[in-house]
């Protein structure tokens, strides 16, 4: 393969503009008008889910929740672009992408919410647990992805992560693994702009991440993120080519994270808020909108029947989530290891002690 075939374009991909206007593209094809309006109803769901987990920290029902509110078109183009057979690995903030691979909203917030495990079975679903740490999960998509072509099964594995993930050393080896083994796995990176308060340029000095992807001998390519019919179009492709036994892809789509990294970061102290509001011109959902109303595909009933799925589910999740969770101590020290060890059982034996004499003070000392 020639140098100039692994090179991004100096533009982004775009097949739909942020006024809903096609645009003609001499290699990607827009998807056809029932795929955009899945990925609507999608787009909708996800914006729904975002708000209300959002309110849901605010209420204290969730510990954190790193909202991808305006990067709702990478999260419902990743679940999209994906056969049952393929497998996601996320990051903390692709709860939207989870909930498109068929985990039940509920389940995508449960480590979320503090609890020790990751809330859906990732064999079910074939969806990894949600990494919280910056970059790991790629080592283990590219291991996954290897084991299964080993294991001869025709899976492509999906690796999300966010522009910060770049500049960690299991990126790199990440990819490189993959390139060289020519493993099927396509590494999506969410380009937000900023790793927390870290703005790109602080990052790379390359042309753009996807231009690092000519290093290892693979392609990259860029995408407008916030154009849900673009990434469905880009990264349709670089599935279907790691599927083909083409290898893997980079592709890097340029989005913006409209809210704060999470409940607990103050993004007015690194970004103006002229910054922010340029970007709700750009909002992936209205453009959306705006394309399908010009197309006669979409209806003011459409809409009515839309918003209220949505908000269907979204009173799914506060009513999953203001249930008091019924725990049971011994987790603690039921599932470190397959056979519990002396010093655990004694740690154990030590914490019921005093469960059961707290239960005794509470009733008199009665038992």
């Amino acid at each position: 393969m020639m140098h100039d075939d692994l090179l991004p374009r100096e533009t982004p991909v775009r097949l739909i503009d942020p006024h809903g206007d096609r645009v003609d593209d001499p290699h990607y094809t827009a998807p056809d008008i029932d795929r955009l309006r899945d990925a609507y109803l999608a787009l909708v769901e996800g914006r729904r889910i975002n708000d209300q987990a959002s309110a849901l920290v605010r209420q204290g029902r969730l510990a954190v929740y790193p909202s991808s509110h305006g990067q709702e078109a990478c999260q419902v183009a990743a679940a999209l672009v994906l056969d049952e057979r393929d497998w996601l690995f996320p990051t903390y903030r692709d709860a939207v992408a989870i909930i498109g691979r068929g985990v039940s909203p509920a389940d995508a917030m449960v480590l979320l919410a503090g609890d020790w495990h990751s809330g859906y079975d990732p064999a079910e679903h074939h969806v990894a647990p949600q990494a919280t740490p910056l970059a790991t999960q790629l080592l283990h998509a590219v291991g996954f992805a290897q084991a299964a072509r080993h294991r001869g099964e025709d899976t492509v594995v999906l690796a999300l992560c966010g522009d910060g993930a770049t500049s960690e050393g299991d990126f790199h080896e990440a990819m490189n693994f993959a390139a060289v083994f020519h493993a099927p796995v396509v590494f999506f990176v969410q380009n937000n702009e900023f790793a927390i308060s870290v703005p790109l340029s602080r990052q790379s000095a390359a042309p753009s991440l996807a231009h690092k992807a000519v290093g290892y001998g693979m392609p990259g390519e860029r995408v407008d993120g916030n154009d849900v019919a673009a990434v469905l179009a880009v990264l349709g492709e670089a599935v279907e080519r790691a599927r083909g036994g083409g290898g893997p892809s980079l592709i890097e789509a340029h989005t913006y994270r409209m809210q704060a990294h999470t409940n607990a970061d103050d993004d007015t102290r690194y970004r103006e808020r002229e910054e922010v509001q340029a970007w709700i011109e750009r909002d992936p959902l209205t453009r959306l909108r705006a394309h399908l109303v010009a197309q006669g595909a979409l209806s003011d009933d459409d809409e009515q029947r839309i918003a209220a799925g949505a908000e269907s589910i979204a009173a799914e999740l506060r009513t999953a989530l203001n249930a008091d969770a019924d725990l049971d101590p011994e987790d603690l020290f039921r599932f470190v290891t397959a056979e519990r060890s002396p010093q655990l059982e004694e740690q154990w034996q030590m914490l019921q002690g005093e469960i059961d004499r707290d239960a005794l003070a509470e009733t008199g000392g009665q038992p």
